[in-house]
């Protein structure tokens, strides 16, 4: 059996390295970067792969053809990604380098002797597999207002945009996990790195049996630990048995030789020593593999990556499953075309206002509701405005602003689109004697893609004989109900 060695590039990031390019992560040495980034320590872009990548990514369709854009375009594209805002601030710079990358931007072009504007995008969401995924270590960046370097231990690139930095410890010290975090936040000061974190989405600390995540400038008490939830025990035994095979399969031989080239020797027959023997899956084998498989990092960045007050927020797991699981049931209908809905029953700090604010964005996007119209639904009215206001901070994710509905009228008239929208009312404007002579409200409208997402769904809410509840569901008949609440009252709902 082979001594453990608890050096930190031996025990934490040659396995993260090793583990990350079996999850097809194209290693980089130190020295290939340095050449994709022209040369120079102060570009943090790997600016030849970002080049060859726009143009592969980005084509023009018009009239039935398809057209490349134009060379000035594509270097366009670079300066903007190059040259963020850094003058309002390290998380103004964060934030407009995370709607570039995902809103993308529109280039004018002559096409068919047409001028036009035409989108274009930095990065391909829906089809990951059209992306490039490379990793490096030791990524030597120069100091702001200094000629020294800080050097990060592992960066992920996508398409050369570096967006996932990880530093690595030994577990043999104290406090492992805090020691790197403390280094992400050291780097992240005016006077660090900022040239790479302006361009980070996701921040980690490794270090063997422990491994936590955070995204840009998130402070040392709101970094978290990750949890893969799974439905069945078949599911999680498969999850990890996929996880074992990846750990302790070995490098092609031209990749071990591009990452041990560097290595001394005695690094080499170290791990050659140890891949004679079955390795066990560790911590951080557990969040790199949870959070950097390609298409699943793209989802979180695209979707559960948001800008709150001035502060940049990830989703947490348990907000993250809550709502790829109860879309699961509502994209789905039965027989007579009817949506589910349910109950997701939260406790207090949970962040439920930001899994309805995800959920929502999630929803919004989703193919299969064909441009659904929200509804999200509050008992009160400072409930109403508190809720209006994060889902106003977050309208990125929705790709689409939030209304609230001002009286009974504008809500009627709002729930007659066609399609789409998010719109905020409280339960009492679908009161039963709304209308005159005490009649129910008539039906609003009877699409089956509205789903109505209520906070603190509780005793007002199903009261289904003479209350509130049947005065929405006959406003509403064919739309789902998701509900949100820490006192669920009905244990078989």
């Amino acid at each position: 059996m082979a001594v453990p060695s608890f050096k930190e590039d031996h025990i934490s990031q040659l396995p993260a390295l090793k583990l990350l390019m079996n999850m097809g992560w194209k290693y980089l040495s130190p020295e290939q970067v340095l050449e994709a980034r022209g040369g120079r320590t102060s570009n943090v872009l790997l600016e030849t792969i970002l080049k060859d990548q726009l143009q592969v990514i980005n084509t023009i369709e018009y009239k039935g053809k398809e057209f490349p854009f134009s060379d000035a375009n594509v270097n366009n594209a670079i300066l903007a990604i190059r040259d963020l805002p850094v003058q309002d601030g390290f998380i103004a710079a964060n934030k407009a380098f995370y709607e570039l990358i995902t809103l993308g931007r529109s280039f004018e072009q002559s096409v068919l002797g047409d001028k036009k504007s035409f989108s274009f995008h930095y990065i391909d969401w829906k089809h990951p597999e059209n992306n490039t995924y490379h990793v490096s270590e030791e990524f030597s960046v120069l100091r702001s207002g200094s000629s020294e370097h800080y050097r990060p231990d592992i960066v992920l690139f996508i398409n050369g945009i570096p967006v996932v930095v990880i530093e690595c410890k030994s577990p043999k010290i104290k406090d492992p996990i805090d020691k790197a975090i403390e280094q992400h936040l050291r780097n992240q000061q005016e006077d660090g790195i900022r040239s790479l974190y302006q361009y980070s989405n996701l921040v980690m600390g490794l270090a063997c049996h422990e491994a936590k995540y955070a995204t840009t400038a998130t402070q040392k008490e709101f970094w978290s630990f990750w949890k893969e939830l799974f439905k069945t025990k078949a599911e999680e035994a498969a999850w990890l048995d996929k996880l074992q095979t990846l750990k302790n399969q070995p490098l092609p031989a031209n990749e071990r030789t591009t990452l041990f080239q560097e290595r001394y020797k005695n690094v080499w027959t170290y791990f050659q020593n140890l891949e004679k023997e079955e390795q066990a899956v560790t911590e951080q084998d557990k969040l790199l593999f949870s959070l950097c498989q390609p298409e699943r990092l793209l989802d979180l960045f695209f979707n559960f990556t948001l800008y709150d007050d001035g502060i940049k927020k990830v989703t947490r797991y348990q907000q993250y499953f809550a709502v790829h699981n109860t879309l699961d049931k509502v994209v789905k209908t039965d027989s007579n075309g009817i949506r589910k809905g349910g109950v997701i029953w939260h406790t207090q700090g949970s962040g439920k206002s930001l899994t309805m604010l995800f959920y929502a964005g999630k929803l919004a996007l989703n193919e299969a509701m064909e441009n659904p119209t929200i509804v999200v639904l509050t008992d009160r009215n400072d409930l109403d405005e508190q809720l209006f206001q994060t889902f106003s901070r977050g309208a990125s994710l929705l790709r689409q602003t939030p209304v609230q509905a001002e009286s009974r009228a504008d809500l009627r008239e709002r729930l007659r689109v066609k399609s789409g929208g998010v719109i905020f009312t409280t339960i009492q404007k679908f009161t039963p004697d709304a209308t005159a002579g005490g009649d129910r409200d008539p039906v609003l409208t009877d699409r089956r893609n509205v789903v109505v997402v209520a906070d603190e769904a509780h005793r007002s809410q199903y009261d289904f004989i003479d209350g509130y509840a049947r005065a929405i569901r006959d406003a509403l008949p064919h739309a789902s109900f998701i509900g949100f609440t820490g006192t669920p009252v009905e244990k078989a709902d």
